[in-house]
């Protein structure tokens, strides 16, 4: 049996193993893959009935910290018409051994078939508290900005600490300061260095951002930004990220809209990674849609998608397609 027999493809937060023929009598484990902080497991095993095992990686650490998970798991026939079964949902369920789930499938099944886990939350327990913690809502973009700015700052956007320019939202306005806008964005260096109406007026319009999204803009700019305005606001902030050349914002966007591609959303990221030339998040968005299958739950949504894409989204779809096509 070749090695990719047991390769369990992955993005962020999906996993999905391929099974081919599965004789009766037969176990099956397969290589660990990384998800979150843990590496895992899925195993098979086929009796009379067909049992599904998910499982972190036996180590210290999966001990120490074990996962609270909240995914949903689904087996694909990949044969005819896609048969999907799918286990209720499981939520915040600590899996620490090979017995803490198993799914025991009643359903017989011939042929290939796909074994597919979409995480939807991982979770530990914090060392004093004992507090769930989500390990996806740790403040990471709250860290990485902070570290770029003083907390001072912070306090001189949210107190209007000797604000001299004014940004015009669409629907309302913020007092901010010339040198930090100008020492985070070339864009408004460049403004504020040549004879242009903002250095005339000492305001800024912004009509293309409401004033959340600015708030939340700003918020970045000066080090304060927190992680849920952040999440809310991502689309607005990688536009203006865009427009006035935060290469590190726009990255951090990027990085954010890779963690929680679905089906409601895969179609509208693909096209934000061709408009704002995200190569990492248009690959992801053509595996989910491709390799993982998903251009089949979403059929209408995507015949829609058809009528208005560029037309190289559209090339780079079938091209991935013919690619697949010929992997299974």
């Amino acid at each position: 049996m070749s090695d990719s027999a047991y390769r369990v493809d992955t993005t962020p937060r999906l996993a999905q193993w391929r099974i081919d023929n599965l004789a009766s009598c037969t176990y099956r484990k397969s290589d660990p893959f990384k998800i979150g902080k843990w590496n895992w497991h899925l195993a098979v095993e086929k009796n009379r009935t067909l049992f599904i095992k998910l499982y972190p990686e036996i180590s210290n650490f999966t001990r120490d910290n074990p996962p609270i998970a909240t995914f949903i798991i689904r087996l694909i026939s990949s044969a005819g018409d896609r048969k999907t079964l799918i286990h209720p949902d499981v939520i915040d369920k600590q899996i620490k051994s090979s017995d803490d789930f198993v799914w025991p499938v009643e359903v017989p099944l011939t042929g290939k078939f796909i074994i597919d886990v979409e995480f939807l939350d991982l979770k530990t327990a914090a060392p004093n508290s004992g507090e769930l913690c989500s390990i996806w809502t740790e403040g990471l973009t709250e860290k990485q900005s902070n570290a770029t700015a003083l907390t001072s700052l912070g306090r001189m956007l949210s107190e209007s600490i000797h604000t001299d320019i004014i940004i015009n939202a669409s629907d309302g306005s913020i007092g901010a300061h010339r040198a930090v806008l100008a020492a985070r964005s070339p864009v408004f260096r460049s403004m504020f260095s040549h004879d242009l109406k903002e250095k005339e007026l000492s305001a800024i319009n912004i009509s293309d951002m409401s004033i959340e999204a600015c708030q939340c803009f700003l918020n970045y700019i000066y080090g304060n930004i927190q992680n849920e305005e952040f999440l809310i606001h991502r689309l607005a902030l990688l536009r203006a990220a865009d427009k006035y050349d935060l290469s590190d914002l726009k990255e951090a966007c990027h990085e954010s809209l890779m963690e929680d591609i679905d089906a409601k959303n895969v179609l509208e990221r693909l096209q934000t990674a061709s408009l704002y030339q995200l190569p990492k998040l248009k690959a992801c968005c053509m595996r989910y849609l491709v390799r993982f299958g998903k251009i089949f739950d979403i059929r209408d949504d995507f015949n829609a998608f058809l009528q208005y894409a560029d037309r190289e989204i559209i090339g780079e779809i079938f091209n991935e397609v013919l690619a697949a096509w010929k992997g299974f």
